[in-house]
């Protein structure tokens, strides 16, 4: 990971970069003004050329061009859109500091700074844009995966009732070869609701749709957060698809899946557990090269939350194959 420093004092630009040398960031740059900084980054050129640094420790108070003019001119560059921007500023500055989260920054830390806490901000920074990174290369995965997938109408792509992808999108997906040429961590997250064939029966398909509906509106804005691949089958059981995603996580995801269903408060006579809609969901994690191994995993999924629906359901299952 590159790091820019631009800071007009050299005590402080050699102090954070020492901080960061012994933090174990031995890719560190720096620069004495805005108007270098904007040198170092070539912003206002038009080029596809990636970013030059993936983060910046920018002080607020400097001659000329300061802290906060700076942080929005690199902002305005696209390819620096997502740059983690790290403000330093001394405690008696916080006004201007405000003005800088308006232009853009995502951070700050006090001077003389602490030197954990200068690290712990750095290191969450990196994580933060790394997870974005990930999510926008899924995005592109996904992108490319559909407009390669023939000729069929996008209308066709979308469940009408919910408004995810039908499931038919998420297994052409596993069994797509784009993007899965190596062994990699795959989670997979079957989700359907307790007893919603009863809840159909009892109060007719509008009001089973509205609720089916109402739940996917909810899976559909936790998808988007994260950048996993949320569809749906006619029977209204949901799945998620997160590639890179390990037993943690997809565990984590699939506690919040279900009780993110639990908070919607959804009327419900014919729950067991509740007097609301309730959820039941299997996570399954393992390490996957082949298309076969990605089915498998969307096969024991939904094998996994119809034992959960049968044993009572209002569960979270989380297995590693």
């Amino acid at each position: 990971m590159r790091i820019l420093i631009v800071d007009d004092s050299e005590d402080a630009r050699d102090l954070a970069e020492g901080t960061l040398l012994s933090g174990g960031y031995d890719d560190v740059v720096t620069a004495a003004s805005g108007w270098e900084a904007i040198k170092v980054l070539d912003i206002g050129r038009n080029t596809d050329d990636p970013p030059v640094v993936d983060i910046l420790l920018l002080d607020v108070v400097m001659p000329e061009m300061d802290g906060v003019e700076t942080c929005a001119r690199i902002r305005n560059d696209p390819r620096y859109g997502d740059l983690p921007i790290i403000m330093v500023t001394s405690v008696d500055d916080m006004d201007t500091l405000s003005n800088a989260f308006v232009a853009g920054a995502n951070d700050y830390v006090t001077k003389p700074f602490n030197r954990m806490e200068l690290i712990a901000r750095v290191r969450a920074a990196l994580r933060l844009k790394a997870e974005l990174d990930r999510r926008l290369a899924r995005e592109r995965e996904l992108l490319g995966f559909l407009s390669s997938w023939g000729n069929r109408r996008a209308s066709l792509w979308i469940d009408e009732a919910t408004g995810l992808f039908v499931g038919e999108i998420a297994e052409a997906y596993l069994t797509s070869a784009a993007g899965h040429e190596r062994n990699e961590a795959l989670s997979i997250l079957a989700m359907t609701i307790d007893r919603f064939d009863g809840y159909r029966s009892a109060h007719g398909d509008n009001a089973a749709n509205g609720v089916l509906s109402q739940v996917a509106r909810a899976v559909r804005r936790l998808a988007a957060t994260i950048g996993i691949i949320a569809a749906s089958y006619r029977n209204g059981m949901i799945i998620l698809v997160a590639p890179e995603f390990g037993a943690n996580s997809a565990r984590e995801l699939g506690e919040t899946l279900h009780s993110t269903i639990a908070k919607l408060r959804l009327p419900s006579s014919e729950s067991v557990a509740s007097d609301y809609v309730t959820a039941s969901v299997a996570a399954v994690t393992g390490q996957v090269r082949s298309s076969i191994e990605r089915v498998h995993l969307l096969t024991q999924a939904i094998a996994k939350v119809q034992d959960a629906a049968v044993a009572g359901g209002n569960r979270v299952l989380a297995l590693s194959v």
